[in-house]
């Protein structure tokens, strides 16, 4: 089992140096050349056994792991975006495994964020809420108290892989705690800008305010420095197997453009038949139906950019055969608002799905997800439900280590999905979210089995019930016309809270 204890060495049988057993100088005499005997005969091997060590080495696997920031499932070329431009996430598509129904467990960061370390539902861990969480006083509900942090009992797939020797690296958005939670205190030999905050504090351009980040020169983007801090660490450890964790904190808000890309899409948004934000009632709220902002437009760009560099950097280094590649996002776009955002609408469209970040309609659960297995370029589109929790075993599955179920105990490895010899995962997938969010959700639950969907929230008491594969865009309640279907899935959240232990909203008396 592993722990974060340091390991303590005690000498059992000296005192002060001295042997505590007494030896005849003949004994010693003999002992002595039989140890001389046995350092000449393997001295013969030395060479042999060096070679084979560096092997071993040479031949471990290393991972590439980019999680994004609310960027939406339709956010990509390849996921069906015709404004944005992602070229070498295309192409990175082309090379891999592209999954069109990945989720995550939460429709908010923090929590997502926590799963993928742990292979745990957030909900096992007590992280329900983006951190510290939103917890309105005047709403009919209580949410639960959340941790504010990643207990330091958690083992993460960060920790696990340097008990395995690898070196460690994390850039980017940490959002899972303040000091003596940090990635450096979960695992990583290296941080570079993970800290508590959720969004850069100092924008997207330096000086950035983050205290695990130096600024740099003036005008300096943000999503460009992550990256030259990523390539600099694969230049000094590409003689050892690493995991380089690249979080980055686009495309959350605020909504900066990149300066270099900006003009490209506003000539772009020009050529569009709509070319300012349509919407539809989410509740209280409203959802963007068109991805129509120029200025998203071009932090995407950015970011695809900035991956096309690293994957061009993995190929120079000779590093692309022999390394898993991993790309996701923590939540769905932001989409559906209560309210103006800084007196702006919400800056991206996840259509054709409904709601967005914070709701645990599709939009805001829904994710990109590839995978490049190394020394493999084979496409392959898999459609099976997968969920983020998936990643950790999934990546010890595909660098030949053994599985740790009881760590990750709410993922199950991909691979045999990737290598074709599975098609199915026979498992309900569930989503505990009993928090108000400012796109509007109040607060519910969700799950998933087969094609069906369930949906619960608090405040109303009420359910609803969608067929997912003919109704992706949930707008067909089936609940009244299903009541069997609607009993089966209601016994099955209940299994599933129970389990977990979940904790719900109280009424606000």
């Amino acid at each position: 089992m592993l722990s974060k204890e340091k390991c303590k060495r005690t000498k059992r049988y000296s005192y002060q140096g001295t042997l505590v057993f007494p030896i005849s100088k003949s004994v010693l005499s003999k002992f002595c050349l039989f140890f001389i005997v046995c350092f000449l005969v393997n001295c013969k091997d030395v060479d042999k056994k060096i070679d084979t060590t560096n092997e071993s080495v040479d031949n471990k696997k290393n991972v590439v792991f980019i999680l994004v920031d609310d960027l939406g499932w339709n956010d990509l070329g390849f996921y069906g975006s015709t404004f944005y431009e992602t070229p070498n996430l295309d192409r990175l598509a082309e090379q891999g495994n592209v999954f069109t129904n990945a989720y995550t467990p939460n429709p908010v960061c923090s929590p997502t964020r926590a799963a993928i370390l742990t292979g745990k539902y957030p909900t096992r861990i007590g992280i329900t809420d983006w951190i510290p969480g939103r917890d309105p006083q005047d709403r009919a509900l209580l949410g639960p108290k959340i941790l504010n942090h990643l207990p330091l009992e958690e083992v993460t797939i960060a920790e696990t892989l340097k008990e395995a020797d690898y070196k460690t690296f994390f850039a980017g958005k940490w959002h899972l705690g303040d000091t003596g939670f940090f990635p450096e205190d979960q695992g990583f030999d290296i941080n570079k800008g993970g800290h508590h905050k959720g969004q850069p504090p100092g924008g997207y351009y330096s000086p950035y305010n983050n205290p695990k980040l130096t600024d740099g020169p003036d005008g300096e983007y943000l999503t460009d420095r992550l990256t030259d801090e990523s390539i600099s660490f694969l230049e000094e450890n590409k003689e050892k197997p690493f995991l380089l964790y690249l979080s980055y904190y686009t495309v959350h808000t605020p909504i900066q453009a990149s300066k270099k890309h900006i003009a490209k899409f506003r000539a772009k948004q020009k050529m569009l038949k709509d070319t300012m934000p349509k919407f539809e009632n989410e509740g209280a709220a409203k959802t963007v139906i068109n991805q129509y902002n120029p200025e998203y437009a071009s932090m995407v760009y950015a970011l695809d950019e900035n991956v096309g560099r690293l994957l061009d950097k993995l190929e120079t280094l000779n590093l692309m055969d022999n390394t898993l590649i991993v790309f996701t996002s923590d939540n769905g776009g932001l989409s559906t608002l209560e309210g103006k955002m800084n007196n702006r609408d919400a800056p991206t469209s996840v259509r054709p799905l409904r709601g967005g970040k914070g709701w645990a309609y599709e939009g805001g659960i829904r994710v990109p997800l590839i995978i490049k297995e190394p020394g493999k370029n084979q496409h392959r589109t898999i459609h099976t439900p997968v969920i983020s929790m998936d990643l950790f075993p999934s990546i010890l599955d595909v660098l030949d280590l053994p599985q740790r179920p009881d760590l990750h105990k709410d993922g199950l490895s991909l691979r045999s999905l990737m290598n074709n010899q599975q098609t199915e995962l026979n498992r309900v997938l569930f989503w505990d979210y009993p928090h108000y969010h400012g796109s509007g959700w109040t607060p519910g639950q969700a799950l998933r089995k087969g094609d069906w969907k369930l949906i619960y929230f608090y405040e109303s008491d009420t359910y609803e019930l969608y067929n997912l594969k003919s109704d992706i865009s949930e707008r067909n309640n089936l609940s009244t016309e299903n009541p069997e279907k609607l009993k089966e899935l209601k016994k099955e959240l209940k299994t599933i809270n129970d389990d977990l232990k979940t904790k719900k909203p109280t009424i606000n008396i």
